[in-house]
């Protein structure tokens, strides 16, 4: 099964960070790396650019109005995410306990990812997406 870790720090917490250093930080991040990537549970894991430099399009209204970052409180943004093939919930969650930016403000969710095995195999639109992830090597 495929699980999703998605980050959250605070506004407190991301400056707390910076104290530690860069060069600190990407050694503390890139050991529970190599731990996930010996453990073969990685499939993937990307950091986000600050919420400045992003959008978010709400649907609410017709058209859709476009804000440009920063946007909403900090608990609201996510600043990365990891995604693992791990046997359960509970082994996600096990992973999730050895990240290693923790304390006050850090907060890390967890979310299953559906497969499209769990979407109706006879709806042309699963069909043609199911097609295209077989023709380039997703499936």
């Amino acid at each position: 099964m495929k699980y999703m870790l998605i980050m959250r720090a605070t506004d407190e917490a991301f400056a707390g960070m910076e104290e530690i250093g860069f060069d600190a930080l990407l050694a503390t991040v890139g050991r529970y790396n190599e731990e996930l990537i010996r453990a073969g549970v990685l499939l993937a894991a990307e950091g986000l650019a600050e919420a400045a430099e992003g959008a978010v399009v709400d649907y609410a209204s017709d058209p859709p109005v476009v804000t440009d970052g920063p946007y909403g409180g900090a608990e609201k943004l996510f600043s990365g995410f990891y995604i693992l093939d791990v046997a359960s919930k509970e082994e996600a969650v096990e992973w999730a306990r050895r990240m290693p930016l923790t304390g006050p403000g850090f907060r890390t969710e967890i979310r299953r990812v559906s497969t499209i095995d769990e979407f109706p195999q006879d709806n042309e639109w699963i069909q043609k997406e199911r097609a295209w992830r077989e023709d380039t090597g997703q499936l």
